[in-house]
């Protein structure tokens, strides 16, 4: 305990505030400073999407992960089906076939049950869609006022693909591939307008998807290949990228051309000026594979329907080790850093 205090002293806030959820720099700084150093070990180091570790034969990966969305409905899903879809994608970054998850509801009192019953029919029809089983769970009720409806906490366990030679930014090389597996934003912009309080409509719904098939088809074909994934969850595409390139050591560079965004997602970004690159995806994989890869990746993933606008979109770099570069729409470059907080909190 005494080691918790003393480097909690290092953090710049003495209160958790909302940014501390995002994903950006003020994550990333309790992270370090408080609760790494409290709890580090071999596997809690590399700060994955899950911990890959040996059982006898197999490879096994484990991951967890809290819902707090609001609001609980919006076009295209739930927070039932986004709690399932989150936890097997982080399984997929992993290179892991999703075998079980948890589930653990903690419920408001006052919450109806008619809510309750299509939440659960969501993760029922996620977890069909992504061939997973839920095995166990638990379930909570807090007072009223206290809980905000609904908040879901699942962990996964999947069976890593024989062919996925230890994943991580670690393993990431200069001249290596990036790939997303489709348009970014989608999500995130879902979520700030389905709250209501902007006053903007648009044909726009949430992108959250199953990654495992298409997934699980690039580790088979691929597999060797493939040198570390991710899902640009929080934060987006950006903290995702800068996340990679800190923790490998190398550069990145993108092309504003070349990053797929859907013209609804660009045209609310601009008039809220918000850049797209920082806006959540839930149905999305970042891959960094080994030059000369990347078409054959596509190729797979575009037999997918949640992956026909898979796209290449740039490649791990020897210059500015540890920056994102992007080369802008008008031939010139600008650096995509970490945000302090988050433009958007509570998308997941």
């Amino acid at each position: 305990m005494q080691n918790v205090q003393e480097n909690s002293s290092k953090y710049s806030n003495k209160i958790i505030t909302m940014a501390a959820g995002a994903g950006g720099k003020t994550s990333k700084a309790l992270i370090s400073s408080l609760i790494l150093p409290a709890l580090s070990n071999d596997y809690l180091e590399e700060l994955g999407d899950g911990a890959v570790f040996s059982l006898g034969a197999d490879k096994l990966a484990f991951t967890t992960d809290s819902f707090v969305v609001s609001p609980l409905f919006f076009p295209g899903g739930s927070i039932g089906d986004l709690a399932v879809n989150g936890t097997v994608n982080d399984l997929a970054a992993c290179g892991a076939r999703p075998l079980v998850i948890s589930l653990a509801l903690i419920l408001e009192e006052g919450f109806w049950l008619e809510s309750l019953e299509r939440i659960v029919r969501s993760i029922q029809e996620a977890a069909n869609k992504a061939g997973v089983k839920i095995v166990t769970g638990d379930t909570k009720v807090v007072e009223r006022g206290k809980g905000d409806g609904c908040y879901i906490n699942t962990s996964g366990i999947g069976i890593v693909n024989e062919n996925a030679v230890s994943l991580g930014p670690s393993k990431i090389l200069a001249e290596d591939e990036i790939l997303i597996t489709g348009p970014i934003g989608d999500h995130g912009t879902t979520i700030m307008l389905a709250r209501g309080d902007l006053g903007i409509t648009a044909d726009i719904s949430s992108d959250t998807a199953s990654l495992a098939d298409p997934i699980a088809a690039v580790m088979e074909q691929c597999g060797k290949a493939v040198h570390a994934m991710r899902d640009p969850t929080r934060g987006g595409l950006a903290t995702v990228l800068n996340e990679m390139a800190e923790s490998s050591k190398v550069g990145i560079e993108i092309a504003e051309t070349d990053v797929p965004v859907r013209q609804e997602v660009r045209a609310v970004s601009e008039l809220l000026g918000i850049d797209p690159l920082y806006i959540a995806s839930e149905g999305r994989m970042v891959i960094f594979a080994e030059s000369g890869y990347g078409n054959q990746i596509l190729d797979i993933l575009r037999t997918f329907p949640q992956c026909q606008d898979a796209a290449l979109i740039g490649k791990a770099v020897d210059l500015h080790p540890g920056f994102v570069v992007e080369k802008t729409i008008f031939g010139g470059e600008r650096i995509i850093d970490l945000l302090v907080g988050d433009p958007l909190p509570r998308i997941c």
